[in-house]
């Protein structure tokens, strides 16, 4: 049976939020799940403290499926951090790699949730386990908790510093004893983190602002790449502690990642997606009827296809959107059974015409070939694919769960033949310089597009024999 929900694309593997010093933090702290949901659909935990106490809840599944109203009583406290996964190996996951991890330390309790992925993983557990460190799991997330439980500093702080500066790597964290909750944002600032407050001493931590604005929090600001911010009794302290890096965040957050109504370092993914709508459309015309976005992730970028070539903006593929993950396939074989069940061409809107269908990525290949013959099948005349990143050639060691090199159509396949490939008229990418005009303005120093560039920002210290990267995928 073939994987039903964006098998594709690439995935984003988790999102983290965190409450400080509020009566019903851990019920916010499901609501900010919630909406972070976009980040990771196959596990979800959330762990609080009260009087010292820890206490923990995690599953795999949606947000809603695990925490149901008994459940969320018994976390209690005015502190409580969470977080939603996306597993990288496929089918269910192992109940160990859910998170928050939660260990008893000699001061005390701790938690951490944790998104990215560390590029030395493999070699700092091995380190850790000849030291005689017992891992529970296989997230890299474990590796930073010995780290912190080896270190001699006084603090909580300092000992997840002396941590963290062992590691390279991605990661926004999130972490918690019985008084203080940390927010850390790694050197290069590759995953987003971000601060809001309710009232006078409120404190959020968030991975978008869109879960901040269903909580009715205020935005306050980033977390800047390298900070650290500690959030107690004494209100928020900031630190920056570590080596400065160049910024690197990932600029797939602003083609596919994020929430289109989230703000992330300044900017607005949503108007983000709009200009490099537009921006394809000027380098890459084509006579046509209806620009067609395929859904959703393609819907910002194609409104501002259309709104720049004048052409109109129809919704000629209609997504369900209460499809799960799992269904009952009919014995009789139905063609791209897994793509129809989620998606189902308008013909309408079709029938007749030239397309311009808009997507955020290829990366196989499987799903845009049945996509353009659905679209086909439906009535078009002609289907002109055109997408908002340019080809993706190479896979993400930082926190994003990718295929191989050598399953991702762009690192073996010209333009031509990816387009042959999928069975379109045409098939045009945009540019690396017209997207880092379309997102911020001009220069790509800001980003990381070693997807589509090759040019990884942190060096490797782990392959195998077919010369890929080991690594211990981590959400």
């Amino acid at each position: 049976m073939e994987p039903l929900l964006d098998d594709d694309h690439f995935h984003d593997e988790c999102g983290v939020f965190g409450v400080y010093n509020h009566s019903e933090a851990a019920n916010l702290v499901y609501l900010g799940l919630y909406a972070l949901q976009h980040r990771g659909q196959e596990a979800a935990g959330i762990v609080s403290v009260d009087d010292r106490i820890f206490h923990v809840s995690r599953g795999s599944g949606l947000v809603a499926d695990i925490f149901k109203a008994r459940e969320m009583e018994r976390l209690k406290g005015r502190q409580s951090i969470g977080h939603v996964r996306y597993s990288t190996a496929g089918g269910s996951i192992n109940v160990r790699n859910r998170q928050p991890l939660v260990v008893d330390s000699a001061d005390g309790g701790l938690a951490f949730a944790h998104n990215g992925n560390l590029v030395n993983g493999v070699e700092m557990r091995r380190m850790l386990e000849r030291r005689g460190s017992i891992f529970q799991s296989t997230m890299d997330t474990e590796v930073i908790v010995h780290l912190t439980a080896l270190s001699r500093k006084q603090t909580f702080p300092e000992r997840l510093v002396e941590a963290l500066k062992q590691v390279r790597g991605a990661y926004a964290l999130t972490a918690m004893d019985e008084n203080l909750i940390i927010g850390v944002r790694d050197p290069s600032g590759f995953r987003p983190l971000c601060l809001g407050k309710i009232g006078d001493d409120c404190w959020i931590l968030s991975s978008e602002t869109c879960a901040l604005d269903l909580i009715e929090a205020e935005f306050v600001r980033d977390v800047e790449p390298g900070e650290m911010v500690v959030i107690g009794p004494n209100g928020l302290e900031s630190y920056f502690p570590f080596e400065k890096k160049a910024r690197s965040l990932c600029v797939f957050e602003f083609i596919y990642f994020a929430r289109p109504d989230s703000t992330i370092d300044g900017i607005s993914v949503y108007e983000a997606r709009k200009r490099i709508g537009a921006a394809l459309a000027r380098e890459n015309p084509v006579e046509a009827d209806v620009v067609v976005p395929v859904p959703d992730s393609g819907v910002a970028a194609a409104m501002g296809y259309a709104q720049e070539s004048g052409i109109p903006f129809e919704l000629g593929i209609i997504r369900n959107h209460y499809v799960g993950r799992t269904f009952i396939e009919p014995e009789q074989k139905i063609r791209h059974f897994g793509v129809k069940i989620k998606l189902n061409a308008n013909p309408m809107a079709l029938k007749g015409k030239r397309v311009i269908l808009v997507d955020d990525s290829v990366v196989r290949g499987t799903t845009s070939r049945k996509i353009v013959k659905m679209v086909r099948a439906a009535g078009a005349k002609e289907v002109h694919m055109r997408i908002s990143s340019p080809p993706t050639a190479y896979p993400c060691y930082y926190g994003i769960d990718t295929p191989t090199r050598a399953e991702l159509l762009a690192s073996s396949h010209s333009v031509e033949e990816m387009c042959q490939h999928i069975t379109a008229d045409s098939l045009q990418f945009i540019t690396l310089p017209g997207l880092y005009q379309a997102v911020n303005g001009g220069p790509p120093e800001s980003f990381c597009d070693a997807c589509f560039s090759g040019d990884y920002p942190i060096p490797f210290s782990a392959h195998d024999e077919g010369g890929q990267l080991t690594l211990l995928q981590e959400a």
